[in-house]
C-alpha cells in the first residue's frame, strides 16, 4: 500500500459508520476490465475497487502462470478429465443437484471425484441430460486437501485475507474452493458468507454473472421478506407476491471467459450460470475495508435469532447464551469467536510492525509474510480498522452479557495495546 492509498483509506474510513454497509455510488452497470498485470498495482485495486466496493474483471493474463491452467485444461479448452482423475480421483467431493430446490438452495451429497467425472462425461455424451439431474461440484476444499499440488497462486490484490488467515491459524476450516460443473449448472441467488468479498477465476469455460449492489435485494424480497431462489423467474413479475420488484434496477451482467478473474464486492447479491463446461477457483475473504460490513451482518443475524426465540426470553435459562449457540450453528461464528478473529488479525499486524518476521517465520506463516509484503502502512490500516470495529463490539449490549472481561486479553486491554501500536508506528 502506498501513501496515497493510505491517505485515501484514512479519509474514507474516518468515521466507523460511514462505510459499514457497502457502496452508495453504483457503477451504472459498467464493470471495469483490468487488462495488463504490469500497469495495475495493489494500491490501484485498493483505491478503485476495495474502498468503493465496486466489481471488476481481471484479464486471463493474471492467471496464465497457474499450474491448473496448464494441467487441468485440454488443448481445445475443455476440462482435462484424465489429469483430474489421475491426481484427485479418490477425493470425496461435495456435489449439488441444480434441478432440485431444498430450503432455498440445492441439496448436496458427497461422492468420489471419479464418480462425478464419470457422470459428467456421460452427461455430455447424452447432450447434457441425465436422470440424476444437473450435478455441480461446489465448495470443494481442494487447497486444504492437496496443499502440495501446483494449482494456483493467490494474486496479490486478494492477499489481505483475514478469513483464511484466521481459520488457518485455528486449523479448523478455510474459505478456498474449487467449482466444477457442466454447461447449464448454476448457483441460485445469494450473497456470500459473512457478506465477504469473493474472487472467482475460471480455469476453463465461461460463466454469466448477475450482480445486484447492496440494498437492491430489498426490492427483490417477497411479501414475507424472503429473497427469490431464482432472480430470473417469471414469478417475480407478480406484484401481489413481489410488491417492490418493479422498483429494482436491472442486474449488472458479466460474461467471464476462461482465465479471467471476477471480483465480487462485499454484500453484492448474485446468481451465476455456467455457459460451458467450467472449472473455477473461488475464495471468500474479508479485510479492513469490509470487516465493518461483516460485523453489521453478524448483528443482523443475532437479531434474527433473538426474534425467532423471543417467546422464551423470560423462561429459558441463559437465553442470551442460547442465542449465541444458535447463531453459531446457523452462521458459523458468534460474538466471542468474532472477538478472537479480530484479536488474531491484530496480533499478526503488531508482529509485522515490530519487525519480528524473519525468513524462518515467513516460511511458516504465509499470511503474515503476505501482510509484510503489503507494507507497514497496510498493517497500520488493518489495526485502525480493527480498533474501530472492536470498539463497536465492546460497546454492544449483547456482547457485554457474555462476560467479555473473562476473555484473554480483555477487550479494553487489547484496544489499549492496539492504539499504542498504531501511535508508535506513525511516529
Amino acid at each position: 500500500m502506498d501513501r496515497a492509498a493510505f491517505a485515501c483509506s484514512t479519509a474514507f474510513f474516518h468515521d466507523y459508520s460511514s462505510a459499514s454497509h457497502g457502496a452508495i455510488c453504483l457503477p451504472q452497470g459498467h464493470v471495469d476490465y483490468i487488462e495488463k498485470v504490469e500497469s495495475f498495482s495493489y494500491s490501484d485495486f485498493f483505491r478503485d475497487y476495495l474502498i468503493p466496493n465496486h466489481p471488476c474483471v481481471f484479464s486471463a493474463k493474471f492467471t496464465e502462470g497457474w499450474g491448473s491452467r496448464r494441467n487441468w485444461v485440454t488443448r481445445d479448452g475443455k476440462p482435462n478429465f484424465d489429469y483430474l482423475l489421475q491426481h484427485f480421483g479418490k477425493a470425496v467431493v461435495p456435489v449439488a443437484n441444480c434441478d432440485v430446490k431444498e430450503y432455498n438452495s440445492n441439496p448436496k451429497e458427497q461422492i468420489p471425484l471419479k464418480e462425478y467425472i464419470s457422470y459428467w462425461k456421460e452427461y455430455i455424451k447424452k447432450n447434457y441430460h441425465s436422470p440424476r439431474g444437473c450435478l455441480y461440484l461446489k465448495d470443494w476444499h481442494l487447497y486444504r486437501a492437496f496443499p502440495e499440488q501446483d494449482v494456483y497462486t493467490t494474486p496479490i490484490y486478494f492477499t489481505s485475507d483475514w478469513l483464511n488467515e484466521y481459520w488457518d491459524a485455528i486449523g479448523l476450516d478455510d474459505y478456498r474452493f474449487v467449482y466444477m460443473g457442466p454447461k447449464g449448472s448454476w448457483t441460485p441467488f445469494h450473497a456470500d458468507v459473512f457478506r465477504s468479498y469473493s474472487w472467482s477465476a475460471n480455469i476453463c469455460g465461461k460463466k454469466k454473472w448477475l450482480l445486484y449492489p447492496p440494498r437492491q435485494e430489498y426490492h427483490l424480497r417477497d411479501r414475507h421478506g424472503n429473497l427469490p431462489f431464482d432472480v430470473t423467474a417469471p414469478g417475480l413479475q407478480d406484484s401481489s407476491i413481489y410488491p417492490r420488484y418493479a422498483q429494482s434496477c436491472p442486474p449488472v451482467e458479466i460474461i467471464q471467459e476462461a482465465g479471467e478473474i471476477v471480483f465480487i464486492p462485499s454484500g453484492w447479491h448474485h446468481q451465476v450460470y455456467n455457459l460451458e463446461d467450467t472449472i473455477s477457483i473461488n475464495h471468500n475473504w474479508v479485510n479492513g475495508c469490509n470487516v465493518a460490513i461483516m460485523w453489521s451482518f453478524l448483528q443482523d443475524e443475532l437479531a434474527a435469532v433473538q426474534r425467532e426465540i423471543s417467546e422464551w426470553r423470560d423462561t429459558m435459562e441463559d437465553w442470551h447464551l442460547q442465542c449465541q449457540v444458535i447463531m453459531k450453528s446457523c452462521t458459523g461464528i458468534n460474538y466471542k469467536e468474532f472477538y478472537n478473529f479480530l484479536k488474531v488479525i491484530a496480533e499478526n499486524r503488531i508482529s509485522v510492525l515490530n519487525h519480528v518476521l524473519d525468513e524462518e517465520a515467513s516460511a511458516k506463516n504465509t499470511h503474515r509474510a503476505a501482510t509484510s509484503a503489503l507494507g507497514m502502512l497496510h498493517a497500520v490500516f488493518d489495526l485502525k480498522r480493527t480498533v474501530q470495529v472492536l470498539t463497536s463490539l465492546n460497546a454492544n449490549e449483547d456482547f457485554k452479557k457474555l462476560n467479555p472481561k473473562s476473555l484473554s486479553p480483555p477487550p479494553e486491554a487489547l484496544l489499549h495495546h492496539l492504539k499504542a501500536a498504531i501511535d508508535t508506528a506513525l511516529l
